[in-house]
């Protein structure tokens, strides 16, 4: 992988971190409607971050604009492909409690909401990206090409 090809690692925490606060909100809610919208605006973020990648999403872009200019150079880049399929998993999991939310099933709303908010924790505090790891054993599974 070429350097100018990689991502700061740094960046996907970050998002991760901001995601959980929304994410834990949204439990915090409950089965209401007002959690369903804000649920609905995460899964549109996850959305974004599927399509752009993690470093295009919104909060990549407060990172960029914010975080990154405080720090020091990251110690390496790391490659942008895991990220985003995690980003895709978000996707899933966030777009299953809006779909039956919508469908009248509003309990599901703080489900999926944490759900996804263990995801977010894990990458935001200790660094550990669930999606990115599925990214790799898929990848060395032969179940997604390099």
């Amino acid at each position: 992988m070429s350097v100018s090809k990689g991502i700061d690692p740094r960046g996907p925490r970050v998002g991760a971190s901001i995601t959980a606060v929304l994410l834990a909100s949204v439990v915090l809610l409950g089965a209401s409607t007002a959690g369903l919208w804000l649920l609905t605006f995460i899964m549109l973020s996850f959305l974004l971050g599927t399509l752009r990648g993690a470093e295009g999403s919104w909060q990549g872009m407060v990172f960029k604009k914010f975080v990154r200019p405080r720090l020091g150079p990251p110690g390496e880049l790391e490659d942008r492909r895991p990220p985003r399929f995690a980003q895709g998993v978000g996707l899933f999991v966030t777009a299953v409690g809006v779909l039956l939310g919508f469908l009248g099933l509003l309990p599901a709303v703080p489900i999926a909401a944490a759900v996804a908010f263990v995801a977010a924790a894990l990458n935001a505090v200790v660094g550990l990206c669930l999606g990115c790891e599925m990214y790799l054993l898929m990848r060395r599974a032969g179940l997604v090409r390099a």
